[in-house]
């Protein structure tokens, strides 16, 4: 277990359910049972409050848990950006992160791509929010 990993994870500030939101996705790992709600809410194309809650891994968790606390504030186009560039990370097996995304840099890492559908779960979940905008 990677303990940077598991410290990320425990970082539960917006592990919630917020009553109030605008937009809502869920994403669920067929292979293994991982399933993450996330609950934005949106003003003026930025994000204003991000919860999430579900069942599922600690390399899911820590993804949720990094994307939540950095994407306040964030312009949705941005984060459609983001989302592509997570799953082409792992699928073109690239190496080093742009300078925007090194706030991932120990999610996104070729060491963890045995479990780059466990990581890339809670991108998914945001994709599908921000693809209907």
């Amino acid at each position: 277990m990677n303990l940077e990993i598991l410290k990320i994870a425990s970082n539960t500030n917006n592990f919630k359910d917020i009553k109030k939101y605008t937009h809502y996705s869920k994403s669920k790992n067929p292979l293994c049972g991982d399933e993450i709600h996330i609950k934005l809410v949106i003003n003026n194309q930025k994000i204003t409050d991000f919860g999430y809650q579900g069942k599922s891994c600690i390399y899911c968790q820590a993804t949720a848990s990094i994307l939540s606390n950095k994407l306040i504030n964030f312009e949705t186009i941005k984060i459609r950006n983001l989302c592509d560039y997570a799953n082409a990370y792992f699928n073109e097996s690239k190496t080093n992160l742009e300078k925007e995304w090194r706030f991932l840099a120990k999610l996104l890492s070729q060491k963890n791509a045995p479990r780059k559908q466990c990581i890339l779960l809670p991108f998914n979940a945001l994709e599908k929010i921000v693809s209907k905008l």
